[in-house]
């Protein structure tokens, strides 16, 4: 049992929570809690925690122990003091584990063809952790592709958007790009359209026709999209609003976009 934050694996554990410069070098990121850790894919398990409050419960202990055998990571138990300083939440779930980041292409996302037509979402320099991880959650039962940001926006694989994703984050390509312009000029190429929400927009997004290669742009929480970006849209749409409410929060903007085009696209299916 570790029971000292001097420790060096704690140490790690502490900046890979704290630091996205860390993150980054080390290609790992950290969740919290028993789904987010069983649902880790095995091959991308790095190293497991337990609390030691939380290795008492035997049931929920051999499902931690099933699944640090079968990926063959490490697995320690932590004292609770421990465990509750190396952990980001208030009320911490009694486990944690290390896992390693996939790499995405944003090129290889907006090229690869499958069986239906793709849905690609840009958001540019988005500042919310919990949007993302909103995004990231939607997206995935919308059934996008993937979704491409910039380097101005929030990283995806800091504690709070891991949270907010539930597990989403396993399984929706996100890829970060240097200049979002070049992405969406290669889309246009691609043949795919390409959607700005914008206030200017003369049509409802609901009157817009998803079913072909679709990409939905959506900008920062206090700013929309920049004027350069938001120009190379094949389109402007708009989400009416009634009352003197001006804009919807950017995970509910992008959950109506989607889920319209999950829409339409499903009932032509």
């Amino acid at each position: 049992m570790i029971t000292s934050t001097s420790n060096p694996r704690i140490k790690n554990l502490m900046q890979l929570q704290k630091k996205g410069k860390a993150r980054r070098e080390q290609q790992c990121f950290v969740v919290e809690g028993l789904k987010m850790v069983l649902e880790a894919p095995s091959e991308r398990l790095k190293a497991i925690y337990m609390s030691e409050n939380f290795s008492g419960d035997e049931e929920q202990k051999k499902a931690v122990e099933k699944k640090a055998a079968a990926s063959g990571c490490f697995l320690e138990v932590l004292s609770d003091k421990v465990f509750k300083d190396a952990s980001d939440t208030m009320t911490p779930q009694g486990v944690m584990a290390v896992v390693s980041m996939v790499s995405f292409d944003w090129q290889h996302l907006i090229l690869q063809k499958s069986g239906s037509k793709r849905m690609i979402l840009i958001l540019e320099s988005l500042q919310d952790p919990g949007n993302l991880g909103t995004i990231l959650r939607t997206g995935e039962g919308a059934g996008i592709d993937g979704v491409i940001l910039n380097r101005t926006s929030v990283d995806p694989y800091m504690p709070k958007v891991i949270r907010s994703t539930m597990g989403s984050i396993y399984r929706v390509p996100v890829a970060v790009a240097e200049d979002l312009a070049v992405v969406v000029s290669q889309l246009k190429t691609s043949g795919t359209r390409v959607y700005a929400a914008h206030l200017k927009g003369e049509k409802s997004y609901y009157e817009q026709d998803y079913l072909q290669d679709t990409c939905f742009m959506i900008g920062n929480e206090a700013n929309g999209l920049s004027d350069a970006l938001a120009d190379m849209a094949t389109d402007y749409i708009r989400i009416p609003m009634a009352g003197q409410v001006e804009s919807l929060n950017a995970g509910v903007a992008a959950a109506l976009l989607m889920y319209e085009a999950k829409r339409q696209r499903t009932t032509v299916n």
